[in-house]
């Protein structure tokens, strides 16, 4: 089953109750959260109580996408603040920090996840694959919205999902950046099976008829 996780980074911040409260009547299936601290990439976003406050409000899960150094000093924080799913980079911390993470992440009763940068080689998951329960490969670089999809990234996927159906099948498997009805296509019929979309879902006139054309 195709599922969408619309990124409130594109949202209208004056109005994100409004915008969040929107996403499910449209059929998104979770509300997807990116938290940059301006170290491992070169943005600033939301924190903690950011989160906490959008989960009291959500109609659908938190898929909270930490794009942050060294996560594991804040991975109880959101976890706490109500992230559904906690989404980790390998990037960010040594193999054995980012293990004991995703181990905490799962002990607090939220689903852990781990992300790849598209300079990242796929086999960067490996260490990680049977910890987790999604796995994001980044089509952009992570940092900012209104990306360019970068269709090379796919091969990427196909070889990561060829790995989740081996030895975790019942993992998910998510794609992030530049996703629209076009792209969106081109990351199902390469094994994505959730997908992140920012600009082209909260300028869409019609989210609802985007989302159908999404999941089509």
């Amino acid at each position: 089953m195709i599922k969408t996780a619309p990124s409130i980074l594109s949202a209208d911040f004056v109005n994100l109750e409004r915008d969040i409260r929107a996403l499910g009547p449209a059929g998104a299936d979770y509300v997807h959260v990116d938290v940059m601290d301006g170290l491992f990439v070169p943005n600033i976003t939301i924190g903690i109580p950011v989160v906490a406050a959008i989960k009291r409000i959500s109609p659908l899960p938190l898929d909270v996408h930490l794009m942050i150094d060294r996560p594991i000093r804040y991975v109880e924080g959101f976890c706490k603040a109500g992230a559904d799913v906690l989404t980790l980079h390998v990037e960010a911390d040594t193999v054995e920090n980012t293990r004991a993470a995703l181990e905490q992440i799962r002990a607090l009763g939220v689903h852990p996840a781990i992300s790849v940068k598209p300079k990242t080689p796929a086999e960067a998951v490996l260490p990680f694959l049977k910890l987790c329960d999604l796995i994001l490969v980044m089509t952009v670089e992570p940092g900012f919205g209104g990306q360019s999809f970068m269709e090379d990234m796919m091969p990427k996927l196909r070889t990561i999902r060829a790995w989740i159906d081996e030895q975790n099948p019942g993992c998910e498997l998510e794609v992030d950046g530049g996703v629209n009805e076009r792209t969106g296509k081109i990351c199902r019929d390469n094994g994505a099976n959730v997908l992140v979309a920012g600009s082209a879902w909260f300028k869409n006139p019609d989210p609802a008829a985007f989302c159908r054309a999404l999941k089509a």
